[in-house]
């Protein structure tokens, strides 16, 4: 569905690689480069997308401290014609990232959107797990709060679901240890580490054997954590 102005111009959610530049689809260069302005959450990681590219824009910083104030600003230029492109850092607009408010107020401006789709640390995860995924459950990063965290955690693994939760290498170690408390020592867990980088990893086994490997978590890196608290009934048993 195209905006429902003729006179408005296209705001567009573009994907950008979450590590490697070549994860970046034909179709978003093509849009970054008819863009007249680019709302960048790191324009300094932005820089070196554009750079790559050969692409030059004006930018402006749009992020979790600015965007409640900039997102008006940046519907006006849709609506007076202009080609505005937001990105994040790495991956997918409002996925643990700023991008929700500005797709909201743009809708309720009468203005849809144009998605563009690419990697995402997410769905990297999801298929490099080898779980189950009939349902799963993504729990983004969970709050800093201990009680909170353990709630949450258990109230997802009773759903009988594929978890997946982003978090830090400085309380990695504080998850699987509320993992292995609340859900199971014996709970599998993939931990993707620097997907689509050089030094990509995954790091299969359980929370207890996990927890044995805590000094090597405290390199450089964001963890997409997968757990597997999936309930298998009798006929599914037999499937897997």
């Amino acid at each position: 569905m195209k905006n429902l102005s003729f006179n408005n111009g296209d705001l567009s959610i573009v994907t950008s690689p979450i590590g490697n530049l070549d994860d970046m689809t034909f179709r978003a260069v093509n849009v970054l480069r008819s863009a007249d302005i680019i709302a960048s959450e790191n324009v300094r990681r932005t820089k070196i997308l554009l750079g790559h590219y050969e692409i030059e824009c004006p930018m402006i910083s749009y992020n979790k401290d600015n965007e409640s104030k900039k997102t008006q600003a940046l519907i006006k230029s849709v609506k007076n014609g202009q080609n505005v492109a937001m990105l994040v850092s790495a991956g997918t607009p409002s996925i643990s990232d700023p991008g929700f408010l500005l797709v909201r107020q743009a809708v309720l401006s009468g203005i849809e959107p144009v998605i563009i789709p690419g990697v995402s640390a997410l769905t990297y995860a999801i298929v490099a797990s080898g779980f189950p995924v009939q349902n799963f459950c993504f729990l983004g990063f969970l709050t800093k709060k201990k009680l909170k965290r353990r709630k949450i955690l258990r109230f997802n693994a009773a759903a009988s679901q594929s978890l997946f939760i982003f978090e830090s290498p400085f309380r990695i170690t504080q998850l699987l240890q509320e993992i292995a408390d609340e859900i199971g020592s014996e709970t599998e867990i993939v931990l993707v580490r620097e997907a689509t980088k050089k030094f990509e990893e995954h790091i299969r086994g359980t929370a207890e054997s996990m927890l044995l490997l805590k000094n090597k978590f405290k390199e450089k890196g964001e963890f997409t954590v997968a757990v597997n608290t999936y309930h298998f009934n009798e006929t599914e048993q037999q499937e897997f």
